[in-house]
């Protein structure tokens, strides 16, 4: 299949990478900003007294709010574009870290859990339609790129939790509203290059809602496996992102600012994974990527509760780089399947992603005060089997069989 089939908006022959890089910026500070109420786990569960449930359900309630929304934001724009609408988003969310910093209850710490998950709704799928937009044609490696900025503002959370707030305590969040600001600043950028290019037309709606040689029948069935597979890397990555920092000081006993260290080695390694993934795709196929990615990290995944503190810091390393390079070619594969509906895609995925992710997280945290951190791990370690459902994901370059 060649990308012109089922390309929605072929908008040049190259990718205007300013704006790629743009919106990889956007999605780093976006991320960073997310990425810091995990990374104050361990600060504000010895502030407030916090057992592992109740740390759980602050990342339910984000990751919920963050994926009821998206869907429905994407599917709107796809028919009414906002170009300013990014902005407000980032807005949100540095109303939601101000709410954290300031905190005097755990009711505030879920209010601004709230708004940090209602700018992130607002920020994925409008950010990920102008990545394809200005992909020109490169659609896995636009993808790599706005992935990969938020994998690293992902990965920069723990290092300011460690060494900018925990010296400064709970409302040293408060610095990171200057991130915020420049995100709005760039935002605001990026949503006057998305009107002035003309891409505010409803050019969704001349594209095919599905892609044509496929039938209905086998367009919803492949979404269904892309959920699935959803569900596999994204509840086993809730274990790393809310409960890696106490596994390692449970474990290990390592410190706090330690734990953060090796929380950001093993992001900085889900950085590298997501920016090699939508290239391969490009040139491999998004199937190979997909069914390597999360089928394939499986080994690595059983050994690593079993192994001492050096030998998980390179299994983390391992895993993190292998199971991230699948998301990129997931969500140009979904694009793939519904042109038309760019935006629908992609907030449904986003939004999907957060969800699991904080049910996950919610249902994780009740397990670790129910039987010990090391038995998430271990539980977690049989989810990559799912990959199995790759095989029966469909060849979109095959014309389709009645």
């Amino acid at each position: 299949m060649s990308n012109t089939t089922v390309s929605a908006v072929p908008i040049k022959a190259k990718a205007a990478f300013p704006v790629l890089l743009g919106a990889s910026a956007g999605h780093l500070l976006n991320d960073l900003l997310q990425a810091l109420l995990p990374a104050m786990y361990p600060i504000l569960q010895q502030g407030f007294s916090l057992s592992f449930a109740q740390v759980g359900i602050l990342t339910f309630v984000y990751q919920l709010t963050a994926s009821i929304f998206q869907p429905f934001i994407g599917h709107y724009t796809d028919r009414n574009p906002m170009p300013y609408l990014l902005p407000l988003g980032m807005a949100s969310s540095m109303s939601g870290l101000l709410a954290l910093a300031f905190a005097p209850s755990y009711g505030w710490l879920l209010l601004g859990s709230v708004l940090l998950g209602l700018g992130s709704s607002i920020f994925h799928p409008e950010t990920s339609r102008i990545a394809r937009l200005a992909s020109g044609g490169s659609h896995g490696l636009a993808q790599s790129l706005f992935q990969v900025g938020g994998n690293f503002g992902s990965a920069l959370g723990p290092l300011a939790a460690a060494f900018i707030i925990l010296p400064r305590g709970q409302s040293g969040l408060a610095w990171f509203a200057i991130a915020a600001l420049a995100g709005i600043i760039l935002l605001s950028a990026l949503g006057a290059w998305y009107r002035s290019n003309g891409l505010t037309r409803k050019a969704s709606n001349a594209a095919p809602e599905r892609h044509p040689f496929l039938t209905k029948r086998q367009v919803s069935v492949a979404m269904a496996i892309l959920i699935a597979l959803l569900f596999s890397k994204y509840i086993y990555l809730a274990s790393f992102t809310s409960y890696y920092t106490f596994y390692l000081m449970d474990k290990f006993d390592l410190p706090i600012k330690s734990a953060q260290v090796l929380q950001f080695v093993f992001f900085a390694s889900v950085a590298a994974g997501t920016i090699s993934g939508g290239p391969i795709g490009d040139r491999l196929g998004r199937r190979l990527v997909i069914w390597v990615s999360i089928l394939g990290v499986l080994p690595f995944t059983l050994l690593l509760p079993h192994v001492g503190l050096i030998a998980t810091v390179l299994l983390t390393v391992i895993i993190g780089f292998v199971i991230s390079s699948a998301f990129p070619a997931i969500v140009v594969y979904g694009q793939e399947l519904m042109p038309g509906r760019v935006g629908m895609v992609s907030g449904l995925f986003f939004g999907f992603i957060f969800g699991i992710g904080g049910i996950g997280a919610a249902a994780l945290g009740a397990m670790a005060d129910w039987k010990g951190i090391s038995f998430v791990f271990l539980i977690c370690s049989f989810l990559p089997i799912i990959g199995v459902l790759t095989a029966f994901l469909p060849n979109p370059r095959e014309p389709k069989a009645d």
